[in-house]
């Protein structure tokens, strides 16, 4: 565990996750303050001053209706701070733990864990998020916990797929083999090597909740208006484009620069700690569906991404080097 923390320690040292760290705080920050710290009332009306431009009482100016824009954009970043955490939250704690169990916890059970996330697997997102608003009310939270529970899929083959190459580590069998829990050697020997695989994946999904977001409260879903929201404030502007062009560029780079952010520290992390890079031109979103069709090298994973047993791998490494000592036989009488 000690190594881990120094590497994550390591990773905090460059320089691109020190800018970033700082920009994740002042979010963080104005999304705990920035209501109270807003100079107006972010739903105060004002119409006499609709669309104003810039001036030193509306530092970025107002709205259609004669709203303070940075108020509402400080106001705003706490419900997407919101929103992107507890998306993240409920795919970590549902996801990470199934992942770890459907390893060390019999064949059932990774059998049963892995056919419940390919049904997950099939849904489009935003008609299962509108499902389950629909249901349940239309709430940052009913939203977040259907998308939470959407992205769990991807947490779930990850740190299955980092906790597959332990399960025949030698420090693992002698624990067994002396008589330690289940939960022990997760605790003490596998959770330490896949943290890091998992942290990396947590910053990436924040990043990828935040759009998501943002895509559902540009469609009016999860948050009621009046209530401000960086991607309700996108769609609000798009709108008056021809009396304020450069409005919907304020809540915009709110978004990209929070996204970017996250992005950045998980590279950071994925770097100093030697992770595999991400394939290129694939997001968290279209991954999920490639994570167990391409497996990696030494992950010990048959085709659909179901794990191979020792008895049917070590044969298979025994063939392979049998036919590579007859081929090389071969050749030299033949020499």
């Amino acid at each position: 565990m000690s190594d881990t923390g120094g590497q994550l320690r390591q990773a905090l040292r460059l320089r691109s996750a020190q800018i970033s760290l700082v920009i994740i705080t002042v979010v963080v920050f104005l999304g705990f303050a920035g209501g109270l710290l807003a100079p107006h009332d972010p739903l105060a009306q004002d119409t006499a001053h609709a669309l104003s431009g810039p001036s030193g009482e509306h530092w970025l100016g107002t709205d259609y209706l004669g709203r303070d824009v940075l108020s509402r954009l400080m106001d705003a970043t706490g419900r997407s701070v919101v929103g992107a955490l507890e998306g993240v939250a409920v795919a970590f704690v549902i996801g990470v733990p199934a992942g770890l169990a459907s390893i060390f916890f019999g064949r059932f059970f990774d059998w049963a864990a892995q056919r419940i996330v390919d049904a997950i697997m099939t849904m489009p997102y935003i008609i299962f998020a509108v499902s389950v608003t629909g249901v349940l009310g239309n709430g940052l939270t009913q939203a977040m916990l259907a998308i939470g529970i959407f992205l769990a899929p991807l947490l779930f083959r990850i740190t299955r797929a980092a906790a597959l190459t332990l399960t025949r580590a030698q420090y693992v069998e002698v624990a067994e083999l002396l008589g330690a829990s289940r939960w022990w050697i997760i605790r003490r020997h596998v959770w330490s090597k896949v943290l890091p695989t998992v942290a990396v994946t947590t910053a990436q999904l924040a990043a990828a909740v935040l759009l998501v977001v943002s895509s559902l409260t540009f469609l009016g879903i999860g948050v009621k208006p009046p209530a401000p929201t960086w991607g309700g404030m996108l769609s609000s502007d798009l709108g008056f484009l021809s009396q304020q062009p450069w409005a919907p560029i304020l809540p915009a780079l709110a978004i990209a620069l929070t996204a970017g952010a996250l992005n950045a520290i998980a590279d950071a992390i994925r770097d100093t700690t030697g992770l595999p890079s991400a394939p290129a031109g694939g997001g968290l979103l279209s991954r999920r569906a490639k994570l167990d069709a391409e497996p990696g090298p030494g992950l010990g994973l048959g085709p659909g991404g179901s794990a191979r047993t020792p008895a049917m791998a070590i044969p298979a490494q025994a063939s392979a080097q049998s036919s590579g000592q007859s081929s090389g036989q071969e050749e030299s009488s033949h020499g």
